[in-house]
């Protein structure tokens, strides 16, 4: 089954982490939601907490898994908080990927802020082999959720 997959990051501080990972799903013909370029991201952030809601909102509509790619600052995001919270209310697949290994654009690293989100899978993305497993994940993921 296709499957259609939000990913949830920090945006700022994450994007070149989470393209890698969503580069990795695209690549094996699969669907991504959740992305933004920067200039669009900056013009939504300045029409308002309201307008970013119903991008994520519409971001998440048809999307039967959500993936939290946890870098340094994951933790301490409203949104990435507000699409966990929204994703399990609709009762979609959840689970966690640890990001902060993979180099920035500057070619560093980083620490995780925790295993996010509680209480759900969570896998780290080169020590777990994710660029070849994230599929089974997402199945997992989705068939706990019942999807």
């Amino acid at each position: 089954m296709a499957r259609r997959v939000f990913f949830s990051f920090k945006y700022k501080e994450d994007v070149s982490r989470a393209m890698v990972v969503r580069n990795s799903w695209v690549a094996q013909g699969k669907e991504a939601a959740g992305f933004i370029d920067a200039a669009d991201f900056e013009k939504l952030e300045k029409q308002g907490d309201n307008a970013i809601k119903n991008w994520i909102d519409k971001q998440l509509e048809g999307t039967s898994v959500t993936v939290v790619l946890v870098g340094e600052k994951t933790c301490g995001s409203r949104w990435v908080k507000y699409e966990i919270e929204k994703s399990i209310k609709e009762g979609k697949g959840l689970l966690g990927i640890d990001i902060s290994k993979i180099k920035d654009l500057q070619g560093n690293t980083s620490e995780r802020c925790g295993e996010i989100p509680k209480g759900y899978s969570f896998y780290l993305w080169f020590k777990d082999d994710g660029y070849n497993k994230m599929g089974d994940w997402i199945e997992k993921a989705a068939k706990d959720a019942g999807r």
